[in-house]
């Protein structure tokens, strides 16, 4: 049996966008975050999001249909009955604990719960549960809708038969699932991926190249769709900045670090599109400065 209802917790960039994705595979979806005016911004972002889908000829539904399958909630009791349950917070090790805290004794007992961290030990986030057999971690990639792997991760008590689940939700959405057999800080694409955007910076840092030169050079001589940077600007500085920390910090090895370039630059409070200044400065309307 597939999943036929989703709650979500947190409604920024991944959230909404886990959101979107679930409703146009028609799934019910309950998103959830504290912040009203948030939850407003998320369903609006949706709303623009899915009609470039209807207007690409991406999805055969109409707007109202898709956005009906998305309710929005400020109250954690409506976990209750759902299939799945998607963390889609900050990259902090103490706030997810307390929202898998939560998910836990609100959701029933056969809800799965997931995490879509992008670094934190899936086994330490099912430790503060009493279904860690039905903890897995669920880590899409931004843009949402438009990137199609998601990594499924096992944590140490993860059975089989949740991992199985996952893998199938993560088909029923459209997307393809990559799927990790071990629980290790980062997982597998970022432990991939980290290496090179450490470099860049320090490659910035060190005045060797430009910003806009490295983006430019990665686009055209490896095929990416955005840069470094430019998809550093989207995802949100601080975020990357959580990762990186959370792999340093579980596995003590220094070559996680963030460099000093990012370090300084989220103290500075320059996060990306979202503060209008991260890598490149933004209008108010999100476009580049110098686009």
């Amino acid at each position: 049996m597939g999943i036929r209802k989703v709650f979500i917790v947190g409604s920024g960039l991944m959230g909404s966008g886990i959101a979107q994705v679930c409703a146009q595979a028609g799934i019910e979806v309950i998103l959830y975050d504290i912040d009203r005016e948030a939850l407003d911004r998320a369903l609006k972002n949706i709303e623009w999001s899915v009609n470039k889908f209807i207007e690409k000829g991406k999805v055969k539904e109409d707007r109202a249909t898709i956005i009906g399958r998305i309710r929005t909630v400020s109250d954690f009791s409506e976990a209750g009955g759902v299939d799945l349950l998607i963390e889609a917070v900050f990259e902090d090790l103490e706030l997810k604990r307390e929202v898998f805290q939560r998910a836990d004794e609100a959701a029933g007992p056969e809800t799965l719960i997931a995490s879509n961290t992008s670094a934190i030990s899936i086994t330490e986030l099912a430790s503060v549960t009493n279904r860690s057999d039905k903890v897995l971690g669920l880590h899409f990639f931004s843009p949402v809708p438009m990137m199609q792997a998601v990594e499924v991760i096992k944590g140490l008590a993860t059975t089989d038969e949740t991992a199985i689940r996952g893998k199938d939700f993560v088909l029923q959405i459209g997307k393809e699932p990559i799927m990790v057999n071990r629980d290790v800080a980062g997982f597998v694409i970022n432990r991939i991926n980290f290496p090179s955007t450490m470099e860049a910076m320090r490659l910035v840092e060190q005045g060797i190249a430009s910003v806009e030169d490295i983006d430019k050079g990665l686009r055209l001589a490896s095929g990416r769709k955005m840069g470094i940077f430019e998809t550093g600007d989207m995802v949100g500085l601080d975020i990357t900045y959580g990762a990186m920390m959370a792999m340093y910090q579980e596995t003590g090895d220094p070559r996680w670090y963030p460099p000093m370039i990012l370090r300084r630059k989220v103290k500075a409070g320059q996060l990306g599109r979202k503060t209008g200044r991260g890598w490149y400065e933004y209008n108010e309307d999100g476009a580049r400065k110098d686009s």
